[in-house]
């Protein structure tokens, strides 16, 4: 079995390293859709908040506030209008914290299980949850019930939304596509394209579709409709030789449409689905990458550095589980689409 990195460099990429970072690893990453404020949950039980300054080529971070949830913390997002994030986990409850008035978190939504994932819909103005205990619910946060309970098939293990579109994966390697403006009855029912454990969700930015990635090292490309099938596709990644690493997270870029994979062989790579191409990889860290996100307009990257548990206890050695957050200031030419080499312009 290959260890992590000869020399276990934690920072091959010559990221910028986030101040005081959490005491356990990182279980999600949120930045503010209005401005540089980072959120990390952690396993340590705590929500933790950074503002983020660039200066030129140099990225400072500072820490702003921390809440503490009663268990490790899964998922977390931010209101559209940046004042207040959401937290959930295994405590089976989400706080809403109003982080920029200084406010106290409140809780606002209850499972019977760890709560997965958790989105704010804007066009809503509700929370969606959704928990290892095999249900999706929407919430007004002004309600102490929630306002709809969707049964998923299994447990969450990964949601991503992008209205009207939301994809929920489940145990089972079940993909439920939900149409937003009809959230009662399910639009789809798909099978994942990948014959493994699915690990994350990204929705197309147009909505005609959805990323998925398993533990098997692999992603699938897919389209929603039917007359569109023929453009699915998977790749492999996060691969060493014989070494398989699970796909972690998947986000797209909010301006240029491409995306980033990151996977616990502790590389993230860029890519681009229309040319079918990867557009920069980046060097391996000496530990998994379990989250990643990039802020509001695509200038900034942050990434996780920390054991994910993929290989066991037997793999976790406290003396060098140290945590890290990154942050990466993309090249245009690492996240910005260019067609194949040798094709023309029309696709």
């Amino acid at each position: 079995m290959t260890t992590f990195g000869a020399a276990a460099n934690t920072n091959p990429n010559k990221s910028f390293e986030v101040s005081q970072p959490p005491g356990d690893s990182v279980s999600s990453l949120c930045f503010s859709p209005k401005a540089n404020f980072l959120v990390a949950t952690s396993w340590d039980n705590q929500v933790r908040c950074w503002e983020i300054v660039r200066n030129g080529t140099v990225v400072n971070s500072t820490p702003k506030a921390s809440i503490a949830h009663d268990q490790p913390v899964l998922c977390s997002t931010w209101k559209d209008d940046g004042t207040t994030v959401f937290s959930g986990g295994c405590d089976k409850q989400v706080k809403m914290w109003p982080l920029l008035s200084g406010g106290q978190p409140v809780t606002v939504a209850m499972h019977e299980g760890p709560i997965k994932e958790i989105a704010w819909i804007a066009e809503m103005n509700l929370l969606a949850t959704a928990s290892w205990d095999k249900t999706l619910k929407y919430w007004d946060t002004r309600q102490s019930n929630p306002v709809h309970t969707q049964q998923l098939p299994e447990r969450c293990y990964a949601m991503t939304v992008k209205y009207p579109l939301m994809v929920v994966g489940t145990a089972d390697r079940n993909l439920v596509v939900f149409n937003l403006q009809n959230p009662q009855t399910e639009y789809k029912r798909i099978v994942s394209p990948l014959k493994y454990q699915t690990r994350c969700v990204a929705a197309f930015p147009d909505q005609q579709g959805f990323l998925v990635g398993s533990i098997e090292g692999r992603v699938g490309v897919h389209h929603l409709d039917d007359a569109q099938q023929s453009k699915n596709f998977t790749f492999k990644c996060h691969r060493e030789n014989n070494e398989i690493y699970s796909v972690n997270s998947l986000n797209f870029h909010p301006v240029h449409h491409t995306f980033a994979t990151a996977g616990s062989d502790g590389a993230f790579n860029f890519w681009d689905k229309d040319s079918k191409q990867r557009l920069k990889a980046m060097q391996r860290c000496s530990q998994p990458i379990p989250c990643s996100t990039f802020n509001n307009d695509g200038s900034i990257f942050a990434y996780a550095v920390c054991y994910d548990w993929s290989k066991g206890a037997e793999n976790h050695n406290p003396a060098t589980a140290k945590t890290n957050i990154f942050l990466h200031l993309p090249q245009e030419s690492e996240v910005k689409g260019k067609p194949r080499a040798g094709t023309t312009g029309r696709k």
